[in-house]
């Protein structure tokens, strides 16, 4: 069957329309599904969200605590910023939440359906609906007193959320993609780590994976931010993904339809591949390798090779969302998808559904 080309979410581009029709012109017959490119409010990811609750009259700076550094893999600050706390005596089944998720995706699922209507978008694509997961936004912006009951609140609204969208858009036309970040850069040290966090996140992500139902594909995209279009951490090996992805395996009662790995772009070596050998997906979960770097046509293939000698690789994408790196490296990127799905067969991907 034809390979899958699976986009992680973001595209620099202005809309959706503008996304739709270049992903479909340019590497269409490859793709099972589409996001919108996660353009306008959404386009610096989880930033959209901070600023509505840093509005949001349930909340309040917490001055007793440092501000929170988003530091890059070698130390540098990103960025910075005061974390929030629910401000004292709120009753937490008052706090109302507006992230949009919702109303995005079904406007963008309108414009989704005009142009396969018209036949830009093949009639085979379903419509790709992405969020970021409850520990994104508890671990990045608000007081570690306050984290578990924020992240409660806020995994009841994206649930909240899924249920609109579901009740909106055909389920034969849709997908539902979780962006699991903070979770694996707190597997991996990057945040204080608490007793029992693995559970925590897995309880979480199990959850909101859970809130899908059966006759909607839903997957999990397992991500180590890319605010500089890189890691925020350079991983010893694929190793904690695996772990995150058979624990996720063993909890989801449904269906996984597929679990996204990155891949360094520096990380042409066996060891960091080693770990897949224990990987333990269910038959119905495809695995993709987000091994497609623009401008490494031969460090693409050698990553994919050296996945495949340890499980199948049933398609390939990049190791992260593309919004936040150089919109002049687009068509580059897009054509290396291109360039390792139609290769030679030492290239030739496996695909499972």
């Amino acid at each position: 069957m034809t390979p899958i080309a699976h986009l992680i979410g973001s595209v620099p581009l202005k809309s959706a329309d503008e996304v739709f029709r270049k992903v479909s012109q340019s590497i269409g017959q490859h793709v099972k599904r589409m996001p919108d490119g996660e353009t306008g409010r959404r386009s610096d990811w989880i930033g959209f969200v901070r600023r509505h609750l840093g509005k949001n009259p349930a909340f309040e700076r917490d001055e007793s605590v440092p501000w929170f550094q988003f530091k890059q893999w070698d130390g540098k600050v990103i960025r910075e910023w005061p974390l929030l706390k629910i401000i004292n005596g709120t009753d937490h089944s008052s706090i109302q939440l507006e992230t949009g998720y919702a109303e995005d995706a079904i406007t963008s699922f309108s414009q989704f359906e005009v142009l396969q209507t018209e036949g830009i978008i093949p009639q085979t694509v379903k419509y790709q609906a992405c969020s970021a997961t409850p520990h994104a936004i508890s671990y990045m912006y608000i007081t570690p007193e306050d984290q578990a009951a924020f992240t409660d609140i806020y995994t009841a609204h994206l649930i909240d959320e899924v249920r609109e969208i579901s009740g909106s858009i055909p389920h034969h036309k849709l997908a539902y993609q979780w962006d699991v970040c903070q979770e694996v850069l707190m597997w991996e040290g990057y945040f204080k780590s608490y007793q029992g966090y693995k559970d925590d996140i897995i309880r979480t992500l199990t959850k909101v994976g859970d809130a899908v139902v059966g006759s909607i594909d839903m997957g999990y995209h397992l991500c180590y931010g890319s605010p500089l279009d890189e890691h925020c951490v350079q991983p010893k090996d694929i190793g904690n993904l695996v772990e995150m992805a058979n624990k996720l395996t063993a909890a989801v009662s449904r269906r996984i339809d597929y679990i996204h790995m990155p891949v360094p772009k520096d990380r042409n070596d066996e060891a960091y591949f080693a770990p897949l050998a224990d990987l333990e997906l269910s038959a119905d979960t495809d695995l993709y390798l987000g091994c497609v770097h623009h401008n490494d046509h031969e460090g693409n293939a050698r990553k994919l090779d050296l996945a495949r000698q340890q499980t199948d690789i049933a398609g390939v994408g990049s190791e992260c969302g593309w919004g936040r790196g150089d919109p002049e490296n687009l068509n580059s990127i897009l054509d290396a998808h291109n360039i390792i799905l139609n290769s030679g067969s030492k290239t030739t991907i496996q695909n499972s559904n």
